[in-house]
């Protein structure tokens, strides 16, 4: 799995999302993509982070992106999640980690001196054209939406 890099085509995904069917990056073309990977749903800072793009949705509308949150998680506890914190993106089911190694946030981690496979948090920005135009690497979550926000108006405007 090589990396990717800025100025490439995005990977293709079709994947289940909240609601029923799917979301693909076929049917999103046209508009500019924000993918966010986060580990789990309904913890802390994946929780802040769904609340923080929710919060600003209008606005990234507004600059012609669509956010799309990706997880190993269930469609069925993305429902949950969605109806607990009153999220308004969309949030798809990579299940079988197929996106997650595609775009290369499949990564071995360490916690209190266990290694495990997990997403590892990172963004991508996609142009309406499918290409790869900005990337947030082991994303903090305290002000991410917002500098995202940013980078999606710029690519609007540009």
């Amino acid at each position: 799995m090589s990396e990717i890099v800025i100025g490439q085509p995005a990977p293709v995904f079709a994947l289940p999302r909240d609601g029923g069917g799917t979301v693909s990056l076929a049917e999103l073309k046209g508009k500019s993509v924000v993918l966010y990977f986060y580990p789990k749903d309904d913890t802390s800072g994946c929780t802040i982070e769904a609340v923080d793009f929710t919060s600003l949705a209008a606005d990234f509308e507004e600059a012609g992106a669509i956010v799309v949150g990706v997880s190993p998680d269930t469609v069925a506890k993305h429902e949950k999640f969605i109806a607990k914190h009153s999220l308004s993106l969309i949030l798809a089911a990579d299940t079988d980690q197929i996106a997650a190694n595609a775009y290369g946030v499949w990564k071995e981690k360490s916690m209190y001196g266990r290694t495990y496979m997990g997403i590892e948090r990172s963004t991508f920005l996609i142009g309406p054209d499918g290409i790869v135009r900005q990337i947030w690497p082991k994303v903090k979550v305290k002000g991410h939406a917002q500098e995202v926000l940013a980078a999606a108006r710029a690519l609007s405007a540009a």
